[in-house]
């Protein structure tokens, strides 16, 4: 099958991967885009891999506000090079990273920082439920690993769908740009601020935001 140049800008605008890189991949999935799209993810893990032992103490302190100065975030991500830290692709990812925070409020980066207690009582919670329990006991525990990773999608930065492009995750988002920028790129951590949040507001300052609610 001919691999025209539209097809290989298309798949280039979906992946961020080398013009070569996309040819190449078209030609070997036979002109199937979602295809090639998934061998060059496989592709970009790979060379993340390869890249997961340099050192990334480069990047960026991004930021984001939302709902009118409500949730704000803070959010540090690394790279290789200062080179690398100043190209408008890198910043745009930090902004999105820190959008991300906002708009799914993870708890943590990655799954290995939730702390065993905490994994060990959510199990005990999935496994004491009553559609679980109704289940043979064979089936039980690989349905509560099963909903254990759902878990982890939820409060995991790293693995949770990315919201401008929820058919990526945010790791394969950022696996994405490793292929792309040749470096290491990692989220190291994250703060994210809700406004009033801990603190108990005085009944009259309640009702008087109510009415303003109402009112609009």
């Amino acid at each position: 099958m001919e691999i025209s140049a539209t097809m290989v800008k298309e798949l280039r605008e979906k992946t961020g991967a080398g013009m070569m890189d996309c040819k190449k991949t078209l030609t070997e999935a036979q002109g199937n885009m979602e295809k090639a799209i998934e061998l060059l993810r496989q592709k970009g893990l790979a060379a993340a891999a390869k890249r997961s032992g340099r050192i990334a103490a480069e990047g960026a302190i991004g930021s984001y506000v939302h709902l009118g100065g409500k949730i704000g975030v803070l959010v540090e991500v690394n790279c290789e090079t200062d080179f690398v830290a100043k190209t408008d692709d890198f910043k745009e990812l930090v902004r999105d990273i820190a959008m991300q925070i906002a708009a799914s409020n993870p708890q943590y980066v990655v799954r290995e920082e939730v702390p065993a207690d905490i994994v060990e009582a959510e199990k005990k919670v999935l496994a004491g439920s009553e559609d679980i329990a109704s289940k043979p006991e064979a089936m039980r525990a690989k349905i509560v690993e099963g909903r254990i990773n759902k878990f982890f999608e939820q409060i995991c930065l790293m693995e949770q769908p990315f919201v401008k492009e929820p058919s990526l995750t945010v790791g394969e988002l950022i696996n994405n740009k490793v292929a792309k920028v040749g470096e290491k790129l990692s989220i190291r951590r994250f703060t994210r601020y809700v406004l009033g949040e801990g603190l108990e507001k005085r009944q009259d300052d309640f009702a008087a935001e109510v009415m303003s609610q109402v009112q609009k």
